[in-house]
Order: structure tokens, then sequence, then C-alpha cells
């Protein structure tokens, strides 16, 4: 039974030049029923609806990602906006706020504030991006309350419960296999599964024991093992509980 919900993921990235159509035509046979493909800029949210269009399980977001921005960024959202407008675009993301680059936080906060609302307009969820910038993506969140996804969450146990109660859902993917990922553990302890959803970031964060390698979506299935073994209940309900997460936050 396919179960694997993969909310985020990078197929266009030239890690998966080589065999991409090979790879995404056997995952989607074996275990994995769904992903979305995040756009970072204009070409890869146009890649992302391509692929898209290409696969029935796979759909995409379109977005302007905090490392992509440039002069021209507050340009590009008009497109952004064109391309959301494509059946099988069901998220604005990836978005969000990247602190750890040399990228003006003035224009991220702007670009950020902007695909929200645009979000809002068009009433879409988002896929969030915040790294080393929890406080200022909280103050924005409050602020705007969107529907959606905090990808790759890296925040405290206070934060998550914060999230979770503005409306939003947790990301987590393979990190949380880490030997390293304690306070991700403690989120996944104390945040109600039914506020979970899973991802891989691909290529990215493949887990254990796969980690420093390329992941792919059916690596999810090592993520749902370690949550199933902090909450104490088996891999087939997390798979489960987060597929119909993921499903309701994407309106599938």
């Amino acid at each position: 039974m396919n179960m694997i919900f993969d909310t985020h993921a990078h197929y266009d990235d030239a890690a998966f030049d080589a065999d991409r159509d090979e790879l995404i035509a056997h995952i989607l046979g074996s275990g994995v029923c769904t992903i979305v493909n995040q756009g970072t800029d204009v070409r890869t949210s146009r890649f992302g609806l391509q692929l898209a269009e290409q696969y029935d399980g796979v759909f995409a977001a379109v977005g302007l990602h905090p490392e992509c921005l440039d002069e021209n960024s507050l340009n590009d959202i008009e497109e952004i906006r064109r391309l959301a407008k494509n059946p099988k675009a069901v998220a604005i993301g990836e978005i969000g706020l990247d602190y750890h680059y040399d990228i003006p936080r003035e224009l991220q906060k702007e670009v950020f504030v902007r695909l929200l609302a645009l979000a809002e307009e068009l009433d879409m969820p988002v896929n969030i991006h915040d790294r080393e910038a929890h406080g200022d993506t909280l103050d924005i969140l409050r602020k705007y309350r969107p529907k959606g996804i905090l990808h790759c969450f890296s925040g405290s146990v206070e934060m998550a419960r914060e999230i979770v109660g503005l409306g939003m859902y947790i990301g987590i993917g393979g990190v949380v296999t880490f030997k390293n990922a304690r306070k991700t553990v403690e989120v996944v302890r104390e945040i109600p599964l039914e506020r979970i959803v899973l991802e891989t970031d691909c290529p990215y964060l493949a887990p254990v024991p796969f980690r420093g390698k390329r992941n792919d979506s059916s690596m999810i299935s090592y993520t749902a093992q370690r949550i199933a073994e902090i909450k104490g209940i088996t891999a087939e309900e997390v798979l489960n509980t987060t597929k119909t997460n993921a499903e309701r936050v994407y309106n599938l």
C-alpha cells in the first residue's frame, strides 16, 4: 500500500539529472503515493510544474527561497502568481527567512511578506523555510497566520507549540534519525502526530543509515520508523496519519 507522502522535495536538483524520470517512476510505484516538489525560484518552480504535469502523484509548490533572492526577486513575484494558478500548484513555497547566509534581511522579509500575502489572496497554503531566523519568522507568522507547513523544523518545543497553536504543521525529515537530533526528538515527542507531516528535502538530509548520500522520497520510511519509536506507536500509524495531515494541508 502506497502510504508515503513527501511534503517537501527538490527533484529539480542536478543530483537527479542522471536518473530523474526512472527514479520518480520507480518510487511512485513502490510505497510513495504523493510528492510535492518545492520551487526555490522562477526556474525551479516551472520545472516542478513540468514534473507535476508528467506524473499523477507529483504536485508543485511555487516560490522564491530566501537563499535565491537578488535584485530582481520582487519583480519575480508576479510570475510566481501566474504559476500558482496552474491546477497542479498546491502551495506557495519554498519561502521564508535564512540568516545563515549574507543575504539582505530586509529584502528577505519583504519578499516573504509579499508571498504570504499572495498565498492569502489565492487561498493557498505555504511551505516555510526558517534557518537561524526563528524570532523574525515567528513575528511574521503571528501577524499573517498563514495555512501551511514550517519545513525542516529546527526550533524548540516551545516554538513548535506556538506554530501548532497558529494552526500550522511541523515538517519532520531525516534529521530526526541523526544521533545529535536531541531537539528534533523532543519536538516529535511533545507535538501531536496530527500536526506533523513528513518530508525529505531531497536530495539533502538523507536519514540514517543513508546519511550523507542522496536522499529520495522512499527513504521517508526510515524517518517514520524513528518517529514511531519516539512515540511508542507503529510506523504504519505514523505514515497513515501524516499522509492524512499532508492531504489536508495541501487540499488533496
